[in-house]
């Protein structure tokens, strides 16, 4: 990104005049917090998710770079304005490099595509929140910023090898029952037919088994888990039952480049 444009996202984002308000306060505590006859000063501010890293050099007439403690007003601004700027069709910047010359001038980068030059890598896990603050399109999203490869969504069965539903689970809770049907229903759908398959329990019954696959970010199962669990009490495999346990019944948001790949892991093919 270069210079700010105008946000889409009326829940967060700030129109085009308020975005250079904002730009022009950071100039201005940047400034206050230089030491007296300082010629030109750069600020870079980086993010992603929650983890954020703030740098301030002083630069000297000979080009030597000096380091200098950076306003933590700075920070918080630059926060704000990252936020304003979101875009959903493109997400929002992950680094600003704010450059200063006296007596007034500035100019102000944004990039919102390329890896910053960390100053300490950013914890595991960093990746998929700023995808869930700030969703993108998959096409919009760089292959360093995708949050979890498709190898690590887990796949759950509901058939066994010869095609029979896996009926040997033990018996829910029924109080539990409603809840986990619900989120196995409930969570986005990634992949769908037009037409529904046999219930494999009770052929006679017209055909009404959802040809669905579903996702909640972590797994990947059909839609024939929720079925056979609502119509005939077949349990989900364990691991996925005490995930949807861990998550309290409540379903994540899962953003797009999640979902792309786990529309990958079923069809088997890259995306």
């Amino acid at each position: 990104m270069s210079q700010p444009g105008r946000p889409q996202d009326p829940s967060g984002s700030l129109d085009e005049a308020t975005q250079q308000q904002l730009i022009q306060e950071i100039g201005r505590v940047i400034v206050r917090a230089l030491p007296p006859g300082w010629r030109e000063a750069t600020v870079e501010y980086r993010a992603l998710g929650s983890h954020q890293e703030l740098a301030a050099q002083l630069i000297a007439p000979n080009g030597t770079a000096i380091p200098l403690a950076a306003p933590v007003e700075a920070a918080q601004l630059f926060t704000r304005l990252r936020q304003g700027m979101y875009q959903p069709d493109r997400g929002t910047w992950v680094s600003a490099l704010y450059r200063l010359e006296r007596p007034g001038s500035y100019t102000v980068d944004f990039n919102g595509d390329y890896e910053p030059s960390w100053r300490t890598t950013p914890p595991a896990g960093a990746a998929a929140e700023e995808l869930s603050r700030f969703p993108r399109p998959a096409s919009a999203t760089p292959a360093w910023l995708v949050a979890a490869p498709a190898a690590q969504l887990r796949t759950a069965e509901v058939f066994d090898d010869a095609g029979r539903p896996i009926t040997d689970r033990p018996e829910l809770d029924p109080t539990e029952l409603g809840p986990i049907a619900d989120y196995l229903e409930k969570a986005p759908i990634v992949l769908a037919a037009r037409s529904y398959d046999t219930d494999r329990l009770d052929p006679a019954r017209t055909p009404s088994v959802p040809m669905t696959f579903h996702t909640d970010g972590s797994w990947v199962w059909p839609g024939a888990v929720g079925y056979y669990l609502r119509q005939h009490g077949v349990a989900p495999e364990a691991d996925l039952l005490a995930h949807i346990r861990d998550q309290g019944f409540r379903i994540p948001e899962v953003t797009e480049p999640v979902r792309d790949q786990a529309v990958a892991l079923i069809t088997g093919e890259p995306r």
